[in-house]
């Protein structure tokens, strides 16, 4: 659950640092035939835009994330103490709104494949450095912070369910400690991903043809990788979310446990294993999907509401 969270939120930061990718692949190949070497130059504009540009996003949602934390910690310390009935629930909620942004961003990528004129207003804005590329994705450092959220909160009550009968004080230093960790770790892998392409750079430019072959294989892995990791990242977003509500909904948990054995009967472990998950994902979807025409005509009466409140 912990690598499907992991990667979950690298799909937020990864769409937000795509668009730096695109343009300097474009740029590129509009010079590698000038240049010679494409993937040096790929390197060397990396090195220009992205590398004083990428850390900054990841910084932003690392920010927003301690944020988090510090309002999770105390809150599910309180709900513990007052309403520990209301900890699931809370749980499915926000499993369910994960599913919802997962299903967002799949349709997203289905329906809106050719988008011309806003992707060239984005790789002009991307390409000025003027613009400050933390401000120009706010709207998408929102979004990563809002994922994070929901993620730290199952983690937290997960760590609060393993120390609920410890004192408070011990309760209080495990949840801090597992926030200021969890924070550290997962943000400084991150950082180490995005920042893969500069150690390529860095390879290609030393003297041992050894570390240039693995320079030049970096910088031919990097643009790829994040692609990948985006596409990953939001199954993983129906994995964790489906798990979540799976766990909230007895009878589904039933059931996807049975499923599990029975292909255990007749199939390898590591299939078996893979079951719940699988299982999971699609409770993911369908609730994904299911959700969309909920929230959009739920927005739809708030923002024909909200006038006549005003007025």
């Amino acid at each position: 659950m912990a690598g499907s969270s992991l990667l979950a939120l690298i799909d937020d930061i990864s769409t937000v640092l795509d668009d730096v990718a695109t343009m300097t692949k474009i740029a590129a190949r509009k010079t590698a035939g000038v240049l010679g070497d494409d993937l040096a130059l790929n390197a060397q504009q990396v090195t220009g835009v992205r590398a004083d540009r990428e850390l900054p996003v990841v910084w932003a949602v690392a920010k927003g994330s301690l944020v988090n934390k510090a309002i999770l910690v105390p809150a599910a310390l309180l709900i513990s103490a007052v309403a520990p009935w209301l900890v699931v629930p809370l749980l499915m909620l926000g499993g369910l709104f994960l599913c919802y942004e997962g299903a967002e961003k799949l349709l997203h990528k289905l329906l809106h494949r050719h988008e011309p004129e806003e992707q060239q207003a984005r790789l002009e804005a991307i390409a000025n450095p003027a613009i400050d590329l933390v401000a120009f994705e706010r709207d998408k450092i929102r979004g990563a912070v809002r994922t994070d959220f929901i993620l730290s909160a199952e983690i937290i009550a997960i760590t609060l369910g393993t120390v609920a009968t410890a004192s408070f004080l011990n309760q209080v230093l495990v949840l801090s400690g597992i926030a200021l960790v969890m924070t550290a770790g997962v943000y400084g892998l991150v950082a180490g991903i995005v920042k893969l392409d500069d150690a390529g750079l860095y390879l290609s430019q030393r003297a041992s043809a050894f570390a240039q072959a693995c320079g030049r294989g970096i910088l031919r892995l990097a643009p790829w990788l994040m692609k990948v990791l985006s596409v990953i990242g939001t199954a993983a977003m129906f994995m964790v979310g489906g798990g979540i509500l799976s766990h909230g909904l007895p009878p589904v948990e039933a059931a996807v446990h049975h499923a599990a054995q029975w292909v255990a009967q007749d199939a390898e472990q590591l299939l078996s294993a893979l079951v719940p998950t699988l299982l999971n994902a699609l409770l993911g979807v369908a609730a994904g999907l299911l959700s969309l025409p909920l929230v959009s005509l739920g927005t739809r009466l708030w923002q024909l509401l909200r006038p006549s409140r005003t007025r």
